[in-house]
């Protein structure tokens, strides 16, 4: 399983190869908003490594209950940032406190969540571009307003951001294998292997994939076997076919629609209600 560190950089790579197709094919606007994430994304890459600020230290796959060092010292957004990064896909508080609480140090709830999501917006009003990243809403794919209760990252593009009416089957199973490579990271990386609270969540992903949890006893998590990661993985790339070329397409001409008609900062947060009228009269 990749890091923050190593999202990023295949982040980056992406863009630069859009930015370059784009510019080739002509399409400048699409390549002045490649340019703007492109930028996002390399002032997360810089906060990450320099060694002066908090977020540089290593993200590490480890249990709830190992010893709280510098990790559990972070402020809530990066927290959640580091959950997100993790799972690579919008999700809701529930979510993300229980992707953190499953795999890193420290405490975070869904009540500073609520409140931090206002305080990004407002952060970003204030001083547009100042932080790295910001944490932002879901756009829905056909109003392009905030979707309720879905958090992203302002560095992902805006096809990851979008959710579509297959997107919230495809994110799904996309935090599945995700939850899936961090604990079979953790099995193969560590002594004590990965925590209760992992195995519970993994458990939580795989109920709800067809052939995803185990035949028989594998480890145990109380009473029940615990699922395989591998089974994990194969069950949800195999449903994940099914879905995930129509949810792209969706995903696609939402994004286009958005960078569009929508500002930076509706790009960001979505448009307001009021202008949800004006966006259906020009689509």
């Amino acid at each position: 399983m990749s890091d923050p560190l190593d999202a990023l950089e295949n982040s980056i790579g992406e863009l630069r190869r859009a930015i370059r197709d784009a510019s080739a094919a002509g399409d400048t606007e699409r390549a002045g908003e490649l340019r703007t994430q492109l930028r996002r994304a390399e002032r997360a890459w810089d906060a990450l490594v320099d060694v002066d600020e908090p977020a540089a230290t290593p993200v590490v796959i480890a249990p709830v209950d190992a010893p709280l060092g510098q990790g559990a010292m972070l402020p809530a957004r990066e927290h959640a940032h580091r959950a997100l990064m993790l799972l690579q896909t919008p999700a809701p508080p529930k979510l993300i406190v229980g992707v953190h609480e499953a795999f890193f140090p420290g405490e975070l709830s869904a009540a500073k969540l609520s409140s931090l999501r206002r305080d990004e917006e407002r952060s970003y009003r204030a001083a547009p571009g100042a932080r790295p990243y910001y944490l932002c809403p879901a756009l829905t794919h056909d109003l392009l307003s905030p979707a309720r209760a879905l958090v992203t990252i302002s560095t992902w593009t805006l096809e990851q951001r979008t959710i579509g009416p297959l997107s919230p089957r495809v994110d799904f199973l996309t935090g599945a294998i995700r939850i899936a490579e961090a604990v079979r990271a953790a099995t193969e990386s560590t002594d004590t292997g990965p925590s209760p609270a992992a195995l519970r969540l993994l458990w939580r992903f795989a109920v709800n994939i067809p052939s995803a949890t185990p035949a028989g006893p594998a480890g145990r998590i109380g009473h029940v076997a615990a699922p395989d990661p591998r089974q994990v993985i194969d069950a949800a790339e195999a449903e994940l076919e099914v879905h995930a070329d129509a949810d792209s397409t969706t995903r696609a001409e939402s994004a286009r629609r958005a960078r569009k008609r929508l500002s930076d900062d509706q790009q960001l947060f979505g448009a307001p209600l009021r202008d949800v009228r004006h966006v259906q009269a020009q689509a």
